[in-house]
């Protein structure tokens, strides 16, 4: 096996390492916020909340979905990191709006060469609602306390700016 394909990142990396300044950082959220937003590059979650490597457990997806696999990780930070506050954070322009799971299968059966079908790939009919929901699903989750403080935003890629669209 080669590095070639990587030997840009791994370049990247021992200079990051030549001036490494994050060890003994502890693993709590320090700001008590996890974030869960999608993973879009245009999105960069600690610079556009004004945090730093520490603040937050930050979580991403296609489409910022309240899956099960992201459930299970905000609990954990809930119950082991110190997050008593949720931010998820969906973003404008974002490809899950633009197709339905089932087009979603069929165009991702097409590339493969493989079948898609069965898979949800939680598609984003409509944003404010979709929060909504995906909020629901926190704030129903018995392993979520009624403490911990919901919200969902929506980033605008464009200007920068963040709207607060949901409490729950």
């Amino acid at each position: 096996m080669t590095d070639e394909p990587f030997a840009d990142i791994l370049r990247a990396n021992d200079d990051y390492a030549a001036g490494f300044r994050l060890a003994g950082l502890r693993p709590q959220a320090a700001r008590g916020l996890g974030i869960l937003t999608c993973m879009d590059s245009r999105i960069e979650p600690l610079a556009l909340l004004g945090l730093v490597p520490g603040d937050a457990k930050i979580l991403r997806n296609a489409g910022a979905r309240v899956t099960d696999d992201a459930l299970r990780s905000l609990v954990l930070g809930i119950h082991l990191l110190d997050v008593d506050r949720i931010a998820v954070i969906a973003h404008t322009r974002c490809a899950m709006t633009t197709a339905t799971d089932e087009e979603l299968q069929e165009t991702i059966t097409e590339r493969a060469g493989a079948s898609a079908a069965g898979w949800a790939f939680h598609a984003v009919p409509d944003q404010v609602e979709t929060l909504r929901s995906d909020l629901a699903i926190l704030r129903d989750c018995p392993l979520v306390p009624a403490r911990v403080v919901l919200g969902g935003f929506v980033y605008d890629v464009d200007t920068g700016l963040l709207s607060h669209e949901v409490t729950a």
